[in-house]
């Protein structure tokens, strides 16, 4: 007995094809979002006269300091970046009275930052405009479907950084 003959629509991509489109334009899409993520930094930062990625140290620091301070490695890795840059900035930051940086008595090596009493008080006053634009930005989302689209990408993150581990050993 003979199979069917089943007539694709040649007008239509095959699923693997719809997939490459659809993972292209997300990427595209991911790539815009970052770029106005970058200009929100941006906008911050010049509030309290930092750059943009001494910025992101600062509100490392807010979420990751729970009162004995943040190791240099633990920031440069949330920040996907290297240490010696997240000392280099802190310092820079230090000088402008944002952050303290202290040496760990445990290990000599270990220089662990906290912010100070100035940037927390730059960081309460910017609290409720961060608040308001927030809303704005979420406001199609319900707290479950924004807790459920968090989590979908953060194993996305997770894929891409094994991605990019693959990528590496294979080249």
């Amino acid at each position: 007995m003979n199979s069917p003959v089943v007539e694709k629509n040649s007008n239509q991509p095959q699923p693997s094809a719809r997939n490459q489109d659809l993972a292209k334009r997300f990427a595209w899409e991911i790539a815009s979002i970052n770029v106005h993520l970058q200009q929100l930094r941006h906008f911050w930062a010049k509030t309290l006269g930092v750059s943009g990625p001494q910025w992101m140290i600062l509100m490392a620091l807010a979420d990751l300091d729970k009162g004995d301070g943040v190791p240099v490695k633990v920031v440069s890795k949330m920040l996907h970046v290297d240490s010696s840059f997240v000392t280099t900035q802190s310092k820079m930051l230090e000088k402008k009275g944002f952050m303290r940086r202290k040496t760990w008595e445990d290990d000599a090596r270990v220089v662990k930052m906290s912010l100070t009493d100035k940037s927390y008080k730059h960081i309460a006053n910017l609290a409720s405009q961060q608040e308001a634009l927030n809303k704005f930005i979420f406001a199609e989302f319900s707290d479950s479907e924004l807790t459920e689209f968090t989590g979908k990408l953060a194993s996305l993150k997770d894929q891409f950084e094994k991605a990019c581990l693959k990528v590496a050993m294979d080249i």
